[in-house]
């Protein structure tokens, strides 16, 4: 049974300076919750009920975010702000418990989860991405994506790894997954035969990029462990999981819906307008304004 989440929330936010030079670039807001935020509520959304945030001296705001502010609780208490209350009383779901332990050196994605092993031992466990949101906005939201790969891990014993279809031109910015078949069905696993870090386009073995949500079987710790540095003189977790599937199956699983990269500038607007868009609260409103300021740009 997986239970636990490994939140590797370590990185400097580089791309999206000067704004995290005193922020973590979790703590950006998308609408009006943080990033690290919508990503908490997806892990319990899937059912994980242990979550680790594998953190940096610099992230202190996200600790601080999870935490019970007694002082502002009661003031809004005192000023019959009960619905702020109550969205902050919410921020932490329900029987979810998050930990925190600190990257000392910036040794890459795969060092970062390395660390976890301290806390979730030698059991399987997720990893998620806090820079990717995912998105199902015309499904069941009883139902995520991390939560059919958990039930697929649970079912087969094949740890999970999502992609989605990318244009070729994007591969060096993500991982790029080789399969036997040419076309994998949306919601659907299929056994991965490479994985290649970050290949230039004309290197790449298909158009399916890794968008941030593993599901590992325990066997992934050893081979994090024998990982020596890689790309950029980190421990890359793509080279962990090439060495994983020389011993087991590791499987693709293809994305229902779409991810949002909200680790660069552009991307990150882009995210915060769709969302704004599709909310309930703002949205009609700011599709109204938004429309005229367009107009007027444009005129």
């Amino acid at each position: 049974m997986i239970n636990t989440a490994i939140i590797p929330v370590a990185g400097l936010g580089t791309r999206m300076l000067p704004a995290t030079k005193a922020i973590p670039k979790e703590m950006l807001p998308i609408i009006d919750k943080p990033l690290i935020q919508y990503i908490v509520e997806e892990c319990a959304l899937a059912g994980i009920t242990n979550i680790v945030l594998i953190t940096h001296s610099s992230k202190n705001s996200i600790e601080d975010h999870f935490d019970v502010s007694f002082e502002l609780e009661s003031t809004l208490e005192k000023r019959v702000k009960r619905q702020l209350l109550a969205e902050v009383q919410s921020i932490v779901p329900e029987n979810l418990s998050i930990m925190h332990i600190r990257q000392g050196k910036p040794l890459g994605l795969g060092h970062a989860i390395l660390i976890g092993r301290k806390i979730v031992g030698n059991n399987p466990f997720a990893v998620v991405l806090p820079d990717v949101l995912i998105n199902r906005f015309d499904c069941d939201l009883s139902s995520s994506n991390l939560f059919d790969m958990i039930h697929r891990y649970e079912t087969t014993g094949h740890s999970q790894v999502m992609v989605e279809e990318i244009d070729l031109q994007l591969s060096e910015s993500y991982g790029i997954v080789d399969l036997d078949s040419s076309k994998l069905a949306v919601g659907e696993s299929e056994a991965i035969t490479r994985i290649v870090e970050k290949p230039q386009p004309s290197k790449a073995p298909s158009n399916l990029a890794v968008v941030g949500r593993y599901v590992f079987s325990r066997s992934i710790w050893d081979m994090l462990e024998d990982t020596p540095l890689g790309l950029g003189d980190e421990i890359q977790l793509t080279d962990a999981i090439d060495k994983l599937l020389k011993h087991e199956m590791v499987e693709a699983y293809k994305i229902i819906g779409k991810s949002h990269d909200c680790g660069t500038k552009e991307s990150y607007f882009l995210t915060n307008i769709e969302y704004i868009l599709r909310s309930q609260r703002f949205g009609e409103e700011f599709s109204v304004k938004a429309e005229k300021l367009i107009n007027e740009f444009s005129t």
